[in-house]
């Protein structure tokens, strides 16, 4: 696990809400504090597309429990965006699990990437600072912190790539 500060809000923000720098990931969880509190849950209700239009269907991937980040990124951008600043903002977000076992494949991952239930990320903002903390879920116990090691580095290198500057915590 490792906790990046963002240097420069304005560039994460445009990169998170507006451009697809984060859309490889999968939305668990977003809490917005504004004028009231809005509560996101990123898990799909599958009742609604199977009523719905079947053509929608196909844009829920059978494995997938959690949304895309790029179909809530615009709902989430409607509710920040303004003249007010939010109170504070949480979301958590998981590496789109084939990116995942791909990342965890590619590295020689000393643990079996079935075993790695999500690669997440964490953002937190509390008024005036954003905090990213990775994290990594597993589906049973394991002994190694190497896939830890594998994302917090991974995450680290992408956000560089990105241009999103942060300080180490």
């Amino acid at each position: 696990m490792t906790a990046l500060q963002v240097s420069s809000m304005k560039t994460f923000m445009n990169h998170l809400l507006i451009t697809d720098t984060f859309d490889i990931f999968l939305l668990e969880e977003a809490v917005i504090g504004m004028a009231c509190t809005y509560h996101i849950d990123g898990h799909t209700n599958r009742e609604f597309f199977q009523n719905g239009n079947p053509e929608e269907a196909p844009s829920v991937h059978p494995d997938l429990e959690l949304r895309p980040w790029c179909d809530l990124k615009g709902l989430c951008y409607n509710l920040i965006r303004g003249k007010r600043t939010p109170l504070f903002f949480r979301f958590v977000l998981h590496l789109h699990p084939e990116k995942a076992r791909a990342l965890l494949a590619r590295s020689g991952c000393d643990v079996d990437p079935s075993l790695v239930k999500a690669l997440v990320l964490n953002i937190r903002y509390d008024g005036s600072k954003a905090v990213l903390t990775t994290g990594t879920a597993y589906q049973t116990f394991v002994p190694s912190k190497e896939p830890d090691m594998i994302w917090d580095k991974a995450l680290a290198k992408y956000l560089d790539g990105k241009g999103i500057a942060c300080e180490a915590l």
